[in-house]
């Protein structure tokens, strides 16, 4: 069986029968506020049959769609930096409550940038920490009172480096002690409507390059032996998921003339699994394992940079205030 990848847990939920249909071990929730055009998913994989089934860990997987992220527009953008706050706060004090993080005084937290920053859909994480206010230095010196401590890392990438990103890491986790780390990466979409206008917020940590085939050492509670919440955005999709996205199209088009119809009859009795061997058949031996990402991804990648980064300023250093729980939808 071909995998069709993606980093996303929604979208790997929408792959079941009945696009969404029950999964064991799965449970999953939408909701939208009043006035917000941010459509919230919430992803909860419960036990080890919906790890089996998902394809990922067990853990919870928040996801804000929000289609005007490609857009220029500075409220919009604030609205969605508040949201990703909210609900960052919110998977904080899950692990407070689970007495994973300290409870008491102010977290030390440490943001890792994933990703190369000479790669521009590669580049969120490392844009993401060079917009960060990180406080660190300032705690030593002078012994700041704040909210929360924030230091940060771009450890780049292993061609880069000779050394995996988890190992780098250790090293420092070993050196500064922090109680939680914040993970940012680009990652894969099996939609092209995903891109840069998706967030995924997980508590289950992240293995980097998962989404195209690249897989990585993992950086995960179980691994680092401390919580780690990842942020993503997908910035590339696989060509040959784009096809498979627009296989009903060609279906139509196929079927609307004589001469072919009997190869839309024939694409359309394939199951979906079939049709994606099939083009990735097609695809590979010409262009290879091809990603595509949009033509504007620079400014996407910059403009959420600074989204994102409010957002963690948000959620450490903002006015306290009540976390709602979503409503079942």
């Amino acid at each position: 069986m071909f995998e069709i990848r993606t980093d996303l847990a929604v979208e790997e939920k929408e792959s079941f029968p009945g696009n969404g249909g029950e999964v064991a071990g799965v449970s999953l929730r939408e909701w939208r506020k009043a006035a917000s055009s941010i459509k919230m998913t919430e992803v909860e994989i419960l036990d080890a049959a919906g790890a089996r089934a998902m394809g990922k860990p067990e853990g919870t997987y928040i996801t804000m769609e929000a289609q005007k992220l490609g857009y220029q527009d500075e409220d919009y953008h604030k609205e969605v930096a508040q949201e990703l706050a909210c609900q960052l706060k919110r998977m904080v004090g899950n692990l407070k409550k689970a007495r994973v993080l300290p409870v008491c005084g102010p977290l030390h937290v440490l943001a890792v940038g994933l990703g190369n920053p000479s790669v521009t859909p590669d580049a969120l994480g490392p844009a993401v920490l060079g917009n960060l206010r990180v406080n660190r230095n300032l705690q030593t010196a002078q012994g700041l009172p704040e909210k929360a401590v924030l230091s940060g890392i771009v450890p780049g990438v292993l061609a880069q480096t000779g050394m995996e990103t988890a190992e780098i890491v250790g090293g420092i986790l070993h050196e500064t002690s922090p109680d939680l780390i914040i993970a940012v990466d680009a990652l894969a979409a099996r939609s092209i409507r995903r891109l840069g206008t998706t967030i995924q917020l997980t508590n289950t940590g992240i293995q980097p390059g998962s989404g195209v085939g690249n897989h990585r050492h993992s950086l995960t509670y179980k691994s680092l032996g401390v919580p780690v919440v990842a942020i993503g955005v997908p910035t590339v999709v696989g060509a040959a998921a784009i096809v498979h996205d627009t296989i009903s199209s060609m279906i139509g088009t196929l079927w609307s003339h004589m001469e072919t119809k009997g190869m839309g009859d024939y694409l359309d009795q394939l199951e979906p699994d079939d049709q994606y061997q099939l083009i990735c058949e097609l695809l590979e031996p010409e262009f290879g394992s091809l990603y595509v990402t949009p033509p504007d991804i620079d400014q996407t990648v910059k403009r959420l940079s600074f989204t994102i980064s409010e957002g963690i300023h948000g959620a450490f250093f903002g006015e306290e205030e009540d976390e709602e729980e979503p409503e079942r939808g």
